[in-house]
């Protein structure tokens, strides 16, 4: 009997200890990632294949998976470049750059701009 007492007391004393203790959260913070445009730019298509996928685009041919993926990444490029390069002159004025360069180089080849393409811009440096 006494020996279930002690050991209740020393449970007892466990338990508060372990109560008494903050408990605190780790927060952890995700850093957005920054994509290169230099990097991208790398990878772009040549001029000359670039106006031909164009052509094609807008001519309504059949272009392979390959060569749409090229085309949509090199028009991506080009108009995250136009805004990059129209946000920071003087001469444009605030949030006009994204209209202008959405219709120079999309609407006016008649192409359809893709989805959440200024969002996808900003994650570009």
């Amino acid at each position: 009997m006494v020996g279930l007492i002690f050991i209740l007391k020393i449970f007892n004393i466990f338990i508060n200890i372990n109560m008494s203790r903050k408990k605190t959260k780790r927060v952890t913070k995700k850093l957005k990632q920054k994509y290169s445009l230099k990097k991208s730019k790398k990878r772009m298509i040549s001029k000359k294949k670039y106006q031909e996928l164009i052509k094609k685009r807008q001519h309504h041919k059949k272009l392979t998976l390959n060569e749409r993926k090229k085309l949509d990444h090199a028009l991506f490029v080009n108009y995250c470049s136009c805004v990059k390069s129209l946000k920071y002159d003087k001469k444009v004025k605030d949030y006009l750059e994204y209209p202008v360069c959405m219709s120079s180089i999309y609407k006016k080849r008649g192409f359809t701009p893709p989805k959440g393409v200024t969002q996808k811009c900003g994650k570009y440096k």
